[in-house]
């Protein structure tokens, strides 16, 4: 694999698994994707839930803002773990003890049980932090913001995978003879035990940074960093900056809207449009699984707008495509044939999940010794956006499509937040200067490749052996 001089990776080979970098990208975002299948694997079946437990609109809104509340604040406290012990560690204990929850909700025979244990499972929404700090550290300026979404795109990808196959496995418990109240629970042990394998595997197989584990590194670099007092740690560094609660705001404007369209969209679909399950299902999935290249676009174009104009080329970019989905986000509220509603669902996924790569394509150049802090504080962000955004789901005399055009208001007039997430001259030059020597090392490991196929091509091959008659 190509690294720069800090041992970063200036290419991103999708058909590579090679350690340390390309293995960690591919494990963190079938981590994510595992942890976003058992945070979601619920919402499709929450009809079935609804009926069987009796729920109210007002107390399924509650569930849907209990399933992001607490994510505000294990974000935070995960940041912060990543700056202190390593993304290995804290994403392996994360993965196993999130599974808990997953497989108890089945216990759950009240509204009470049923919404601590959807509070619970918040907590793995966490992971998505882990994931872009451990792709931060491995991946080189030139590259970081297009691995930060792919990255998370795939893993928010089982946020769309969980809306179709979720009623599958529930369907085949049915099969088996199973109840309905009795098939929901069951189903939900799917995802849990997989999030706990995945857990061990994370453990095993990665490293924190390209150097190897945290607790390999130079033992009087950790000790300097633990004399530090909290005032002057990275965290309360991340803290006093306002670009980063500008970003905060900005991604509760994409990711806090895209996790509550997560929660309501197969209700929608099915109050609506008088849709089945399944149907209802299908066409939620349709939204998530814009993952597999949306948020890619976003951190791509993050890229490219970064190295044609700078870092401040990023933020513009991020504030057009955020007003944007704000803008069709209202137009879909307003749809009432469905052919028309889910083209414009699609649209509106594509732009928002790009908002969210091109957030995320600035976030590691705010600052860098605190990269955990900062990712933390902004993946919050989008969990505060979705208990924002749940709170107008509540209200019986607000329908769900007069909730959605609010909410799209709410993200054109955040989208104007970007213009407080300016750079200084200094730190654009910096960032240039580290940008080109990631394009000059890319450009080296290319013509050495190069090099190495024309002599290899070149070299004079022996003459084959005389065949005896």
């Amino acid at each position: 694999m190509n690294a720069s001089g800090n041992g970063k990776a200036t290419q991103i080979k999708l058909f590579s698994f090679e350690a340390p970098h390309m293995r960690t990208f591919h494990l963190s975002w079938m981590a994510f994707f595992l942890c976003f299948f058992g945070w979601f694997g619920i919402a499709p079946l929450m009809v079935v839930v609804r009926d069987e437990l009796g729920l109210s609109q007002t107390q399924v809104g509650n569930i849907i803002i209990a399933s992001v509340f607490i994510t505000i604040f294990a974000r935070l406290l995960i940041g912060w773990m990543c700056d202190r012990i390593g993304p290995r560690i804290t994403y392996s204990g994360l993965l196993i003890l999130g599974s808990l929850p997953v497989i108890s909700i089945g216990l759950s025979n009240s509204y009470e049980s049923f919404l601590i244990c959807r509070l619970l499972i918040g907590v793995i929404g966490a992971s998505f932090v882990i994931t872009q700090y451990h792709t931060s550290v491995m991946f080189a300026h030139n590259v970081v913001g297009t691995a930060n979404a792919t990255t998370a795109g795939w893993g928010n990808l089982g946020g769309g995978v969980t809306q179709m196959v979720m009623p599958l496995i529930f369907s085949g418990f049915l099969f088996l003879g199973l109840s309905d109240g009795q098939a929901w629970r069951w189903a939900m042990v799917v995802p849990g035990v997989a999030m706990m394998i995945m857990g061990i595997v994370y453990l095993k197989f990665t490293t924190d940074v390209p150097e190897g584990n945290f607790s390999e590194l130079k033992k009087n670099q950790r000790e300097a960093e633990k004399k530090q007092s909290w005032k002057e740690s990275a965290f309360m560094e991340a803290v006093r900056d306002y670009r980063v609660w500008a970003l905060f705001l900005i991604y509760g404007a994409c990711f806090g809207i895209e996790l509550t369209i997560n929660n309501i969209a197969a209700i929608y679909y099915r109050d609506n449009f008088d849709l089945s399950l399944r149907a209802a299902g299908l066409i939620a999935g349709l939204f998530g699984l814009m993952n597999i290249f949306a948020r890619s676009m976003g951190g791509y174009f993050g890229d490219m707008f970064g190295v044609r104009f700078g870092l401040k080329g990023r933020v513009m970019f991020l504030f057009v495509v955020l007003l944007f989905s704000g803008l069709v986000l209202m137009l879909f509220s307003r749809m009432t044939v469905l052919p028309l509603a889910i083209a414009v669902m699609i649209l509106f996924s594509l732009l928002v999940q790009m908002s969210e790569g091109a957030t995320y394509s600035v976030v590691p150049f705010v600052n860098k010794k605190a990269i955990g802090a900062v990712s933390g504080i902004v993946g919050a962000g989008g969990n505060a956006g979705a208990v924002a955004a749940g709170f107008l789901f509540r209200y019986e005399s607000i329908p769900y499509a007069d909730a959605l055009f609010i909410l799209g208001c709410i993200v054109a007039v955040c989208s104007f937040s970007a213009f407080f997430v300016r750079f200084s001259a200094r730190e654009e030059v910096v960032a240039r200067v580290e940008l080109n020597e990631s394009i000059d090392s890319q450009q080296a490991f290319v013509e050495e490749e190069q090099r190495k196929a024309a002599a290899l091509k070149e070299k004079p091959q022996p003459d084959p052996e005389p065949v005896n008659p």
